[in-house]
């Protein structure tokens, strides 16, 4: 043999670079090693060659020693390893749980504890009544195929068609990995279960004018059944895509629509032509009857001060009856005569009209007396 063969795997100047190379070698050198046993055993008929015959319990040492440093490299190879930016690593000690350990270079005890890495940046999709085809740019939607998840009863005895996503992430990596056998499922399921209690507590057309409203309390309603069955993972987002009747039914739904537009449109102008005419009238309203009060509190002022000054006059006549009749006489035709255009004046004993003069610049008449 040559004394490179006689070299150890360990001493070669040549080192391996990975495990697969280590482990190349060790099993051409084990293969080298009984190959030389073969030569140095005799062949049948002949006599045994050298001076002693082989040691059978050197050949099972060697054996255990190649096997025993194949378990330490091993070994040493699997107590180093890396956890990337976008994972933890969950390590488990003879089955139990261990620790947690985040990004970068760690190290674990070989053959004792065991390394489960989660990536817990990445954001899983779940698609209910639809299936995306070709993601991108121009993505194509399948819908063909999912009625089963898809179709709902709601409130009012009514059928509808919807389709939802859900987006979720890790959180809790050793509940995801251990608490729930598939995780994937188990989402799936809950969210078509809470899904259709809410919609079927709702009414149809609350279900197709409030999208947002069903999916914030889907969103609320599934993360706590998620956290009920320690799932561990929370949700990022929960969004309905499409909500309308079965195909079957469209033409009727439209026309039921198309009925409520009008409805709505008709309720709309009338609302316009109310709000024209009645605010108008009730100022109108408004406007005659302050001015009914006005009118009131005017004849009332005035009715009273015309009792005022009658009660006057009627102190100063008792005081006075001939000067008050008098003056009273003297005013009335001090407003009454400016207003007159013609005087007459007739005198009982005179049969002829009296001839006066023309004081006003008009013809006087004097009407005879009776």
């Amino acid at each position: 043999m040559s004394n490179q063969d006689q070299q150890p795997p360990w001493g070669r100047k040549n080192k391996p670079q990975t495990p697969e190379e280590m482990v190349a070698q060790i099993i051409k050198k084990l293969q080298d090693f009984f190959s030389e046993n073969k030569n140095q055993s005799s062949g049948p008929g002949e006599p045994p060659t050298g001076n002693k015959p082989a040691n059978p319990l050197a050949s099972i040492g060697k054996i255990l020693a190649f096997g025993l440093v194949l378990i330490l490299l091993g070994g040493v190879y699997s107590s180093v390893y890396k956890i990337a930016p976008s994972e933890v690593g969950v390590i488990l000690r003879l089955g139990k749980y261990a620790r947690t350990t985040q990004a970068g270079l760690h190290f674990k005890i070989p053959y004792m504890e065991n390394l489960y890495k989660v990536n817990v940046e990445k954001i899983r999709v779940q698609e209910f009544g639809f299936r995306t085809r070709y993601p991108g740019q121009q993505t194509s939607f399948d819908r063909q195929g999912y009625n089963i998840e898809s179709l709902m009863l709601t409130a009012d005895k009514n059928v509808i068609d919807v389709a939802w996503i859900v987006q979720y992430k890790v959180n809790k990596p050793y509940e995801y990995l251990f608490k729930i056998k598939d995780v994937k499922q188990a989402v799936h399921d809950a969210s078509e279960s809470v899904t259709r209690r809410i919609v079927g507590n709702m009414d149809f057309d609350y279900v197709l004018s409030n999208r947002d409203l069903l999916a914030a309390s889907v969103k609320q309603e599934l993360q706590a059944e998620l956290d009920n069955l320690e799932a561990g993972i929370y949700l990022v987002t929960v969004q309905f895509q499409d909500i309308n009747p079965p195909d079957k039914v469209k033409p009727a739904f439209n026309e039921v629509n198309e009925a409520d537009q009008d409805m709505k449109r008709l309720v709309n102008e009338a609302q316009e032509q109310y709000n024209k005419v009645i605010p108008k009238a009730r100022g109108s309203a408004k406007q005659i009857i302050e001015e009914a009060y006005g009118y009131a509190s005017e004849r009332l002022n005035d009715a009273k001060g015309q009792s005022g000054r009658f009660l006057d006059i009627l102190a100063e006549y008792k005081g006075a009856p001939d000067v008050t009749r008098k003056r009273m006489y003297l005013e009335t035709m001090k407003d009454v005569l400016p207003n007159v255009e013609s005087i007459y004046i007739i005198d009982k004993d005179q049969q002829a009209p009296l001839p006066l003069l023309n004081i006003s610049g008009k013809g006087l008449d004097v009407a005879p007396s009776k």
